[in-house]
């Protein structure tokens, strides 16, 4: 088991992959763009946001799994959560087929499934607290990366609307997944230092909690855009291309 869950799992470097490919269509595709034909920065767009979403994935549930490990929780490396390997997890289904649906359909970033911690192994609240965050704080960082690259590497334009629409849907997760909504991360950053009833109504209501949230979010128009609102907002702050991730929105989107 130690062998296995120390090296990268080869389905994550595909994934990886995949979004590289995406890359290279949109910067080849931006000169067809030019000349009238959309195919080729489409099919780049699409393959570098779904596979760049589905390689956040993988390091949303690393986030968490790597502080639960260094907090306390060794059984964590025996898992293989080390290894950012999809079928590790929990569901694969829930974790990466759900959210790539989700944002195929309506552009809304669903967080996937989880890695399973061991909340008694964890050495503090603060620690418990912090093992939440670090998932969403991810999709953060993820988010401020590829913006800041988008401004200060060169690059063309077809490849910056490819990035930008992935910096946009980072920072999305971000928003959605830090609501202090009983099964997000949110709360689970809340969630130690609540009361024991409090928890133990979070318990109740944490299996169907989040899909009453992502029902509200695609069937009622005013809460998803809020949702946009701050998320759009929070990118201009770290200076994102709300044009671009227009762009790339449609592009992904090509079939509305």
């Amino acid at each position: 088991m130690r062998g296995v869950s120390n090296r990268v799992s080869p389905w994550f470097l595909l994934l990886l992959a995949v979004t590289v490919v995406g890359g290279v269509l949109c910067v080849v595709g931006t000169e067809s763009a030019l000349q009238g034909s959309m195919v080729l920065l489409t099919t780049g767009v699409v393959l570098l946001v779904l596979g760049g979403w589905c390689v956040s994935l993988c390091l949303h549930e690393f986030g968490h799994a790597y502080v639960a490990h260094r907090g306390g929780d060794h059984s964590i490396e025996n898992r293989g959560y080390l290894t950012l390997d999809i079928r590790r997890y929990a569901n694969v289904g829930l974790s990466f087929v759900l959210p790539v649906v989700f944002l195929l359909l309506g552009g809304i970033p669903l967080p996937g499934g989880a890695v399973w911690i061991n909340q008694w192994a964890l050495r503090s609240r603060g620690i418990r607290s912090f093992v939440s965050f670090a998932g969403p704080a991810t999709n953060l960082v993820i988010g401020i990366l590829l913006s800041l690259a988008v401004i200060f590497v060169p690059m063309n334009e077809g490849l910056a609307v490819g990035l930008s629409c992935l910096a946009l849907i980072q920072i999305l997760a971000f928003v959605l997944n830090i609501l202090p909504v009983p099964g997000l991360d949110g709360y689970g950053v809340l969630e130690p230092y609540l009361s024991p009833q409090a928890q133990q109504l979070g318990h109740k209501v944490r299996p169907w909690a989040p899909l009453v949230l992502f029902l509200l979010v695609l069937g009622v128009p005013g809460v998803s855009r809020v949702l946009f609102g701050v998320g759009q907002f929070l990118f201009a702050l770290i200076g994102g291309d709300a044009q671009y991730a227009a762009a790339g929105y449609s592009l992904l989107l090509f079939w509305r």
